[in-house]
């Protein structure tokens, strides 16, 4: 058993993923069944969406893994990754190592966040006239929809409306629900390799193949995938992860024309789009498709908050209509006072001017990161891509190189650092250099203490 305490300052969805976590690492074995949301849901008199949001981050860190109409089980990656690397201790710590600088490449500073304005909001959206004793709308608050639409609509070309989007908790949430739904047209699944390893993961536990197509300077090889037998492709096209490269509007056509040739259908994450900081993105590869042939995924995590868990999806027609249809349409995936909170936040102007207050703050950053790397690591390192997102990526200018090395002495002495191999798979390796953790000020110190390990791992051949 348990011990959750709703009173406690971590929400319960946080203590039971820290419960879990601890009980995998102490009790379980590989293959190991964890027993069902629904069950845990009902022992613990908690909400579903309470224990989904636990397990889907359990998924996300490779603790345990999806198998289609079967539950979660423990995951053999992790029992691998876990006894490589603590074999000489015997006692397990679920309380997050507090670093002295992480660099993680997909994070905001806890000051960017406009909590005085959200509290205010909050409260404010918390009224009498607000029904929390019915459920709240499957799809999602139609004033949190439309106020999607609108800014979709002027910002990112996407062509929508209120009616065919969905509101979910985040990109797993968002990729298992489209897997679901597909299984019944597609089987083959393709992505970007290097590309974000969670896409491939959620397709291949709903029993889909998986067809692993390269990265160019164009992005996605096109190509490969008319050679493939891929009826289903994720693709990053604005800024390719986590390559950086942008796919080209001729590239989009050819990309559509052939899926629409086959009757396939093409995920574009279009995960960052609000931090480009020298030049427009490239309107979205939705807003040029006439055939319906793509789901456009966004999300409030990086330009917002990832702990708010907000993510939506724009749908094709079709497949709007078989959602429709699910079981999955009856159940909201994120709560309702937060979906009214941030529609309000919308809807009075604070997501606008947000947005540019944190595009302007995280280019200060981007330029202090770029200033830092030439200070302290000058010729010893090429920046591979930059110019938006939330961090830099490097290399180094010699070929003979210890990756492992570097890692290692970092994390002894007290400094994450993020290498791209870890979550994308295939052969290109970069450290994400991420800045929007930081303060402004505290950048050039970081880096500085970086650069005596990325020193010893560039000479020591």
């Amino acid at each position: 058993m348990y011990i959750l305490d709703a009173k406690s300052k971590p929400p319960l969805h946080i203590q039971l993923y820290q419960a879990i976590k601890e009980d995998i690492v102490t009790n379980y074995q590989v293959g190991d069944k964890l027993p069902s949301i629904r069950k845990v849901a009902s022992l613990y008199n908690l909400s579903k969406n309470t224990v989904e949001s636990a397990y889907s981050q359990l998924y996300a860190e490779g603790y345990v893994e999806s198998r289609a109409k079967s539950g979660y089980y423990v995951s053999e990656l992790f029992f691998d990754s876990f006894h490589e690397e603590d074999t000489t201790s015997h006692t397990t710590n679920t309380t997050p190592k507090a670093y002295k600088y992480d660099f993680f490449p997909a994070q905001l500073h806890k000051e960017d966040f406009p909590l005085k304005t959200w509290k205010r909001l909050f409260n404010k959206v918390i009224t009498h006239e607000t029904d929390f004793g019915s459920y709240p709308t499957g799809q999602g608050e139609l004033t949190l929809r439309e106020s999607i639409a609108n800014y979709l609509q002027s910002s990112r070309g996407v062509v929508c409306d209120a009616e065919n989007i969905i509101i979910t908790h985040g990109f797993i949430d968002s990729m298992e629900l489209i897997a679901k739904l597909a299984k019944t047209r597609y089987k083959h699944f393709a992505q970007e390799i290097p590309g974000y390893h969670i896409a491939h993961k959620v397709f291949d536990a709903y029993g889909y193949s998986i067809n692993p197509i390269g990265v160019d300077a164009q992005g996605l090889c096109i190509e490969e995938l008319q050679q493939s037998q891929a009826q289903i492709v994720y693709i990053t096209p604005s800024h390719q992860y986590p390559t950086g490269a942008t796919m080209p509007v001729a590239n989009r056509l050819k990309l559509i024309a052939h899926m629409q040739s086959i009757g396939g259908l093409i995920i574009e994450d279009d995960y960052d789009s609000e931090l480009a900081y020298y030049n427009r993105p490239i309107p979205s590869l939705q807003g040029l498709d006439k055939g319906e042939c793509v789901a456009y995924l966004g999300t409030f995590a990086k330009a917002l908050s990832p702990s708010i868990r907000v993510g939506y999806m724009v749908l094709p027609s079709w497949l709007m209509k078989l959602y429709k249809q699910s079981y999955d349409a009856h159940f909201a995936r994120v709560s309702l006072s937060t979906q009214l909170t941030l529609a309000t936040f919308m809807q009075e102007g604070h997501w606008d001017r947000h947005i540019r207050r944190i595009r302007i703050l995280n280019k200060k950053k981007h330029q202090a990161m770029k200033d830092a790397l030439s200070k302290h690591l000058g010729n010893t390192c090429n920046i591979v891509a930059q110019g938006a997102g939330l961090a830099i990526l490097i290399v180094p200018t010699s070929l003979h190189f210890d990756w492992e090395k570097l890692k290692i002495l970092a994390e002894k002495n007290n400094i994450a650092i993020y290498l791209a191999k870890e979550r994308s798979g295939g052969e290109f390796e970069a450290v994400r250099m991420g800045f929007g953790g930081f303060r402004l000020e505290e950048i050039d110190m970081a880096v500085e203490e970086f650069a005596k390990y990325w020193e010893v791992s560039y000479l020591l051949q």
